[in-house]
């Protein structure tokens, strides 16, 4: 069953029209299709006027929509051969980053992401999409083999951040995020990075550094989710829409600033709506973009990747 957000609910309502005069003529024989695409061209109407006036929260929303595709469902779409490395060779097999070979219509490239659960189970066995640093130290491996066998890099980015724990600090989390970070941008081979949900803090910038930096439609990107500004700012969660406005976390947001290089469309909708509509859309995006970055010298890529970041933010002397 699908699941609505507050400000889809006049959606649904229309769409349980639908289904309700679609079972009648099935089961009574009747012919009312032009009421049905009456009520289709209704719903379509209403989708364009709720989603071309989001607010930055709703945004946010549909970055955690439950029913969103997380790294593994892109994989499975968009890879024809997909083989998953695991562990750090150092601590253990962090389940929250997935990564592994990659080959997508005769081209392979290694493919890094972090990964969320459909259930409370799968949830804690992700650890929320939260990594650890074996999480990091996995991923910075798995670039580390890719660049070895000049194989391109791509990053899939939904984390709500990295875990705070107390044992992750103890192993070393902002270390590792540093690490990945100064690595990442010293790599020859081709790197692109692409936030498909959430893209909080370090969590989101330990595999975020990239020739290309690409958002979804509806993602966010910032330094701390509205929620934990709110609570900063006014000690309380009840002013997170304010925050959210007040950040600029939007694809758009980012996009303006210059602290992404592309917008990807979704869906009318959301991902959500549509998996395999998003993953071809996705898949055209990575390829075109690693055929575009293939052609360029690694020395002149690695320049302008150092000289992206550095362009960014204000500096006052």
């Amino acid at each position: 069953m699908r699941t609505y957000l507050d400000f889809e609910k006049p959606m649904a309502e229309l769409e349980t029209k639908l289904e309700e005069m679609k079972k009648l003529a099935k089961d009574n024989n009747v012919d009312v299709s032009d009421a049905i695409s009456l009520l289709e061209s209704n719903i379509t109407d209403l989708r364009k006027d709720i989603f071309e006036n989001l607010t930055r929260w709703q945004r946010v929303q549909l970055s955690r929509h439950p029913d969103r595709p997380y790294t593994q469902d892109y994989i499975q779409l968009i890879c024809d051969e997909f083989i998953e490395l695991h562990g750090d060779r150092q601590v253990r097999d962090d389940p929250a980053v997935i990564g592994g070979l990659a080959n997508v219509e005769g081209q392979s490239f290694m493919i890094i992401g972090q990964q969320k659960g459909r259930n409370t189970k799968q949830r804690q066995h992700r650890n929320f999409g939260m990594p650890n640093p074996e999480g990091y130290r996995k991923a910075l491996r798995l670039m580390k083999l890719a660049e070895k066998f000049n194989k391109p890099i791509v990053t899939l980015i939904d984390t709500p951040g990295a875990f705070p724990g107390l044992e992750a600090e103890e192993r070393g989390q902002a270390e590792a995020i540093a690490r990945n970070m100064k690595e990442m941008f010293m790599l020859k081979v081709p790197v692109i990075c692409i936030v498909i949900g959430e893209g909080a803090s370090g969590g989101a910038i330990g595999i975020g550094i990239g020739d290309r930096v690409l958002m979804l439609e509806n993602t966010w990107y910032s330094v701390i989710s509205p929620e934990n500004c709110s609570t900063i700012l006014w000690r309380s969660w009840d002013f997170k829409e304010q925050a959210a406005e007040a950040m600029k976390i939007t694809a758009k947001d980012m996009k303006n600033n210059k602290l992404i290089d592309g917008i990807v469309a979704e869906p009318l909708g959301g991902a959500h709506l549509d998996h395999n509509w998003m993953a071809a859309e996705l898949k055209r995006v990575i390829l075109e973009n690693i055929k575009e970055l293939s052609s360029i010298k690694f020395e002149k890529r690695i320049d302008q990747r150092i000289e992206k970041f550095c362009a960014m933010g204000v500096v006052v002397e």
